[in-house]
């Protein structure tokens, strides 16, 4: 089960890693991000 309600594409694990990559993210550091539809949060 995915609260999302489907699967991930491609493109939004995609922007995750982009945005990681990006100045935007320069102070971000040692994290864990889930790309996974909330289905972490029903485990």
């Amino acid at each position: 089960e995915i609260p999302a309600g489907r699967i991930g594409q491609p493109e939004e694990f995609g922007a995750a890693v982009a945005f990681l990559c990006s100045p935007a993210a320069a102070y971000i550091n040692g994290i864990n991000l889930p790309v996974d539809g909330g289905r972490l949060t029903c485990l």
